[in-house]
């Protein structure tokens, strides 16, 4: 198994230079990855600048259907600046994932409608790939799949867990208590 890729220019919410990394291999049309994005937030929130928050995309395209299309549109989202935004919007409406309910969040969030679906959005297909990809290589299966620099997380997402590893992993790197 490899471990996972956490190069900082991608999708970081937080302190891009946090001495602790959680990365989260996701899928916006999974209602479980719904449920921890605001507790990874908290978290990263509370953390006085020690945590970031890096995504990657882990499309489970055979159970979601709109799982892919929505990677491709919070992609070209995060190239007009609004990753985290749009991010956001499509876990609120989970239930709207089709071309036209991703068009309508990206007018929600201040993104090009025109260029969130079809193939404007399909150029970001490879980087999607390769988030997939990825996380296949370091283990990932199932979604949301967390890991607290480079160290699987093996439990359900919850704030408190997450802060005993993260004050393990600061430990670990001599930082101090989060």
């Amino acid at each position: 198994m490899a471990e996972p890729d956490v190069t900082p220019e991608r999708h970081v919410y937080g302190a891009p230079d946090a001495p602790v990394t959680l990365l989260e291999y996701g899928d916006l049309e999974c209602p479980y990855c719904r449920s921890a994005a605001p507790v990874l937030r908290r978290v990263v929130d509370a953390s006085e600048g020690q945590v970031r928050l890096v995504w990657r995309h882990f499309p489970l395209f055979e159970v979601h259907p709109y799982a892919l299309t929505a990677a491709l549109a919070v992609e070209a989202a995060g190239a007009q600046g609004r990753f985290w935004e749009m991010h956001a919007e499509l876990f609120a409406h989970q239930d709207r994932l089709t071309d036209d309910g991703l068009r309508a969040a990206a007018a929600r969030v201040g993104v090009d409608p025109d260029l969130v679906t079809g193939p404007a959005a399909q150029r970001y297909a490879p980087a999607v790939q390769r988030d997939y990809t990825d996380g296949v290589a370091a283990g990932v299966r199932f979604t949301p799949t967390v890991f607290v620099d480079g160290v699987l997380f093996a439990h359900r997402v919850r704030a408190e867990s997450l802060r005993t590893a993260i004050d393990e992993a600061l430990a670990a790197r001599g930082a101090g208590r989060r």
